[in-house]
């Protein structure tokens, strides 16, 4: 029996690509954990609608879509503007940086830093644009702020544009 694409969430197609963009850089490990994905469909439901109801609903919906492990190349052709792409770097990097998958591994294992090296020349941005967001992250992962609410309200500011 062939696999069925499942019905698309009533999201937008930039909400979309952003979220399964997220999605692949959290799979480049090749293992996507449970506590990653409560955490990415909570923020996005939040992200993408404000009734309590209706983020349930939206839960459900892009968990099906989380499960996709669909290539780098294929999304960021996609992205419409420099913005877009900045963010798309951003949330990259943080989702990467934000766990391992033993405590004896580094935040950003080889396989991790491959795919970003890769999403880096994918996203075609300016080296020094690169390195000013690579260090913006960097001095936010030592506020109080944690990484993944940094992350929910970037996002949060950008989808209000």
């Amino acid at each position: 029996m062939p696999l069925q694409t499942p019905p698309p969430p009533s999201i937008s197609p930039r909400q979309m690509n952003l979220l399964r963009i997220v999605s692949s850089m959290a799979w480049s490990d090749g293992h996507l954990a449970e506590e990653e994905i409560d955490l990415m469909l909570d923020r996005f439901s939040r992200l993408f609608v404000s009734d309590a109801g209706q983020q349930q609903q939206i839960r459900q919906e892009l968990q099906d879509y989380l499960m996709q492990n669909i290539p780098l190349e294929e999304l960021a052709p996609k992205l419409q503007s420099a913005e877009e792409r900045e963010l798309v770097l951003r949330l990259g990097y943080e989702v990467i940086g934000s766990s391992s998958r033993t405590p004896d591994e580094p935040k950003i294992n080889l396989d991790e830093a491959a795919a970003y090296q890769k999403l880096v020349q994918l996203l075609d941005l300016p080296a020094d644009r690169v390195q000013a967001i690579e260090a913006e992250i960097a001095a936010e992962s030592n506020s109080d702020e944690g990484i993944v609410d940094s992350l929910a309200r970037k996002l949060q500011q950008f989808m209000q544009q």
